[in-house]
Parts: structure tokens; sequence; C-alpha cells
């Protein structure tokens, strides 16, 4: 340890005052990078300096950094990652001579010798005496001593940057650049009242840092939205838009006083300084909202002829609305939902989550939290047969050019279509009415050729492809909905 000691010393020139530490650092977070920005106070002399920035992210991007400061010009940048270590010390030492000691386990008594290293694959191969020796790390007591630290490697990640000084004096320089490594995602806690119509929403951000660096006392800033990162585009697009399936929302408009933005990106500000380590996650509360109004509601979805000898389960919902009119007001960055109940002596229960997309405020949320075990839907293909060409004719227009020229031509067709008489029976094993949203989906939405021409129930076209029915269930009852559509297919 003393010969380390000694070559740090040595290796610490007179030009000590251009290393530095970490200053004060803000640091703005995304999905799955980060922005750091480090500001320190430096003195500097005037003409060429030589600085090394320590302590700077392990998975920083080089090409990102960015210096400011009052009076200087950069010329060069780079960025030293081979960190001091054991491994490290024996691959800088291949072709140089080290200090062996071993000690005799039954005397205790030291011997020093002289031992040249030859190559670090896999294994320490050293020459002493004239013999070839492999340094083994079985336990032996063998110390391995190193005259000097070679000049490339470092404690901790370093940037090293040589710039002009205008002039000499104290300043402050900030240091800008990007880093994978840190990321914050969010989870979402919903404690529902279904007496009261009513949720409890407290929101948490889990921060990660995988950089290899801590970053102290920092000031944090997370950003909600959907960043470009070149060959990222479509899996981050799809990451962040996703939501699990079957839930959904309609997208909001409002825009809250508590929101920042920046350009399309939502920011949050953590409260306070805090010190992120290393290989950590770190848990930040971030939404607190009691009372938003909200409601149980059901959905069944029937994916074309979706005919069943036995009733399935409705999906059980949990519809709530980020507006300010509802109690919440605030938009909702992508995460995890997940949704506990009361029961009958009041303790809380898990009954399900979903993951939501970035969601403005005033959007109407449904969380998926499971199927219902007393709301069942049995759909029944009551007749399904040909329709003639009388019933339905059809003609298609087409543009062509003959000629140089265009000419619109009228082409009749001979098509089959289909009628299908659909029965849905709904069940309600519960001691209250309910609500189920009934969905028959899988129409013919590609060449809009659907046609509703009978519903015991008034139903809603969603989409080309969806016919929506809201059904009311009586407690301890059944409900039937019947549809005749016909369609192309």
């Amino acid at each position: 340890m003393r010969a380390i000691v000694a070559a740090v010393l040595v290796l610490v020139p007179s030009t000590a005052w251009a290393q530095s530490n970490q200053g004060t650092v803000s640091i703005t977070i995304y999905d799955q990078q980060a922005l750091v920005e480090d500001t320190r106070v430096l003195t500097l002399p005037t003409g060429e300096v030589h600085h090394e920035f320590r302590e700077v992210s392990a998975a920083i991007r080089p090409e990102t950094v960015s210096l400011e400061g009052d009076a200087i010009e950069i010329a060069e940048q780079n960025f030293d990652f081979d960190l001091l270590s054991p491994a490290s010390l024996m691959r800088a030492a291949e072709g140089e001579s080290i200090t062996l000691i071993r000690r005799n386990p039954a005397t205790g008594a030291e011997a020093t010798e002289q031992a040249r290293v030859l190559a670090v694959n896999g294994g320490v191969v050293i020459e002493v005496g004239g013999k070839i020796e492999v340094l083994r790390d079985d336990g032996q007591p063998v110390r391995v001593v190193f005259d000097d630290i070679p000049e490339n490697l470092r404690a901790s990640p370093t940037l090293s940057v040589t710039f002009d000084s205008e002039r000499a004096g104290s300043r402050s320089l900030r240091l800008s650049y990007l880093t994978s490594g840190l990321g914050w995602n969010a989870d979402y806690v919903g404690v529902f009242d279904e007496e009261r119509r009513t949720m409890d929403l407290q929101g948490w951000v889990t921060l990660t840092n995988t950089t290899g660096t801590a970053f102290p006392d920092a000031e944090l800033t997370l950003a909600a939205g959907d960043v470009v990162k070149l060959n990222q585009r479509a899996a981050q697009r799809n990451r962040n838009n996703s939501y699990s399936p079957g839930s959904g929302y309609r997208a909001g408009t409002e825009r809250s006083e508590e929101d920042e933005t920046v350009g399309d990106l939502y920011l949050y500000p953590i409260e306070g300084r805090t010190t992120v380590a290393t290989n950590q996650k770190k848990q930040i509360s971030f939404l607190d909202a009691a009372g938003v109004a909200a409601s149980r509601a059901y959905r069944y979805s029937c994916s074309w002829i979706c005919q069943s000898e036995e009733p399935g389960s409705a999906e059980s919902i949990i519809d709530f609305n980020t507006g300010a009119k509802g109690g919440l007001g605030r938009a909702l960055p992508a995460g995890v939902a997940r949704v506990y109940m009361r029961d009958a002596n009041g303790k809380a229960r898990f009954v399900g989550e979903s993951r939501i997309p970035h969601t403005p405020a005033g959007s109407d949320m449904k969380i998926v939290t499971g199927y219902a075990f007393d709301v069942k839907v049995r759909p029944i293909v009551d007749k399904r047969e040909r329709v003639t060409d009388e019933e339905w004719t059809r003609a298609a227009e087409y543009r062509i050019v003959s000629n140089a020229g265009v000419e619109v031509v009228t082409v009749n067709q001979r098509r089959e279509f289909w009628r299908t008489e659909m029965r849905y029976v709904l069940t309600n094993a519960r001691d209250i009415p309910v609500t189920v949203e009934l969905i028959q989906d899988g129409l013919n939405g590609f060449s809009r050729g659907t046609r509703m021409t009978g519903e015991s129930l008034p139903g809603e076209q969603r989409t080309p492809w969806q016919r929506v029915w809201q059904v009311r269930i009586p407690a301890n009852g059944e409900t039937e909905v019947t549809a005749t559509f016909l369609t192309d297919f």
C-alpha cells in the first residue's frame, strides 16, 4: 500500500487544482436515459488547461458532452473509463516487472522476489527466476506489489478536457451530458370504495441507477413523454403508449396548473435534494389524491362469431376521470396501476392491476382489474344464413388509365353476403344491479360493409369493427340482448 500511495503523490503534479469531484448536480431523468448537469467552481490560470472531471457517469455518452463557462474555449476531450482494479492493474503491467511477497504459512516469514508479467488472459502468467509460473487466485499467501499506478487508470470514471482559459481567476463551469443507466417508472396505488364511489390514489416513482456512479445531494426532475433516440423510435413509442390488453381510455384535453411542461414533455421536479446511490432503486412519492370519483363497471368483448357453450366472465373495470371535476386534475405518466378494495372488516385486498399509457388530464380511464366471478355472458349464434343478391346489391367504381386518359367505369361484383343473428345472455349473481359494456368485435371494418338490421337494445357503432351496448342486469337476474347484422364474409 505504501508504494501505491507514493505513486499517487507522484501522479498529482502542481496542476492538482485542475482535478475535482462532482459539484452541484442537477439530473433530468427520462425513461431510459438522463441529462446530468454538473456545475463546479474552479480556479483557473491563463492559457491551456487540462482538467479532469472525476466521478462522471460510467455510462456517459461522450458525444453528448457540453462544457459551458465564461472565457473558455474547448480544444479536446477524452473519456477515461478503464477504472483502477486488481485486474486492470495486472493488465497494465504486461511486459513489466512486479514484486511478489510470499508468506510461509508455517513460520509467517515473508520472502520478496521480482517477477515479470507475460500475459493476462483468463489468468496471470509470470516469469520468476527464469521459470514460467501461473499466479493462482486460490487463497495462497501471495501478495503483488506494483511500483506505480498507470496513467490511464482512474479510481472513478473521468472526463478529461483540454481548453483555453482567456483569463485567470475563479469561475463556474457547467458540464452537461446524457447518460444511460438512469431511468424511472411510475406505479400507482388506488384504494377503491365502491359504496362511496371514490378512490384514493397515490403515485410513486421508482428511480433506478445502474450507471456505476453515485450522485449525492442531487436536484432531480422526472420527464414523462416520448423522447426519440436513434434506432429506438418504434420500440420506445410502443412501450410508452402501450397498456394492458382490454384496458382503455379516452384522451383528455385539460392542462393542470400544477403540471410543468417543456415542449411535449411533462416535468415532475422532486422537492428538495436527494442522493441517488449506484446500483440502487429509490422510491419517491409524487401524487396523493383522496376522494377521486370512481365507479366499478363490467365489459365483455365478443370477437366476431364467438359462440360458447359455457358463459364467460366479464372484465371487471374501475372507471375514473383524471380531470379536475373528478378530484384529480393531473396528467399521469405511463406506469402500472394497482387497485385495492376494503372488505367487510375494513382490510385492504388487492383486486388487480393494469398498465396505463401517458395520460393527459381530463381523460376517461378504465383500469381492468380482472374477471368477474358473478357477472357472466354467453354469446349464442341463433342463426347464420347466406343473403341473396337481391337483398344486397353492390357496385364499385374504379378509376382506370387508358390511352393517357382517365375513365370511370362501373364493375358489377357478384359477392357473398351473410345474415347473422346473435343472442347474448348476461347474468348477474350479485345482490346489486350492474351494467356491462357488451362489445361485438370483428365486424367488417375494411369494406365497411356491415349493416346492423336489428337489435333489441340501441347500440353505438364505436368503430367500423365494433358495435357496443350498455346492458343493465338486475340484481340476481338475467338480461338478453339480440342483434342481427349483414356482412360480406
